[in-house]
């Protein structure tokens, strides 16, 4: 790609969009990458500049008043964690790939460790299961969660393998600050059974998931909601 200053290879653009404001910053691909994964990385080393940027490739500057509104902050430091951590890194060729066998490699393990064949009550080999994947052109997404893609590769393979995983039914309270980040989520993570609005504005879901899942449902809606959700798995 071109950039504003011709460094075509040095660097990439990491975004993330608030009330409608976009907001840029540029870093180098590899340690950008690190840095997301969750490695042990300074902020020096993934920065090309501390400026942000409303449009990286024009070399728009965001106005002070807008960081303010959007991260409460206009620390450069402070907003830059926050694009990296909750934005969208553009990602070279190279990494797309890594982090696309990566998943499939965890979502293969989700579904060899938690469906068995219903004829033989055994699980399926992981080798199989990523022949089936093959079979099927299941679609990896690179920026989506493992959990979020789980359920589509098991509606995906039980068109040619025979398999059978427990399910759970679970009640989630949302609060009714948070309902518009849940909802998508809640139904990624399995079959939504019923939807009630409550008088307070808050949202209770009954959900019929992967009983493998459980967990990593507990942890994303209470990441989304700050703690303020209930879940209970019902009888």
């Amino acid at each position: 790609m071109k950039g504003i200053w011709g460094m075509s290879k040095n660097y990439t653009i990491a975004r993330i969009n608030i009330g409608g404001e976009n907001f840029e910053i540029l870093v180098k691909p590899d340690p950008a990458f690190d840095y997301r994964s969750g490695k042990s990385i300074s902020l020096s080393e993934v920065l090309v500049t501390d400026v942000i940027f409303t449009d990286a490739n024009k070399g728009l500057r965001a106005p002070e008043k807008k960081l303010k509104e959007a991260f409460g902050t206009t620390d450069p430091i402070e907003v830059a964690k926050i694009i990296l951590k909750k934005g969208t890194l553009q990602l070279t060729a190279q990494q797309r790939r890594k982090l696309i066998e990566e998943k499939r490699r965890q979502i293969i393990d989700f579904i060899s460790r938690n469906a068995v064949d219903p004829r033989t009550k055994l699980p399926h080999p992981p080798m199989r299961i990523e022949q089936a994947l093959e079979q099927v052109h299941f679609s990896v997404d690179p920026f989506k969660s493992v959990e979020e893609q789980v359920n589509e590769a098991i509606k995906a393979l039980r068109t040619i393998l025979p398999l059978s995983i427990e399910k759970i039914s679970v009640a989630v309270k949302i609060p009714s600050e948070y309902t518009g980040k849940s909802y998508g989520i809640l139904k990624s993570f399995g079959t939504v059974k019923s939807e009630n609005w409550l008088s307070d504005g808050s949202l209770l879901v009954v959900l019929e998931i992967p009983a493998g899942l459980h967990g990593p449902l507990l942890e994303k809606i209470g990441e989304i909601t700050h703690g303020n959700a209930d879940v209970k798995i019902l009888k």
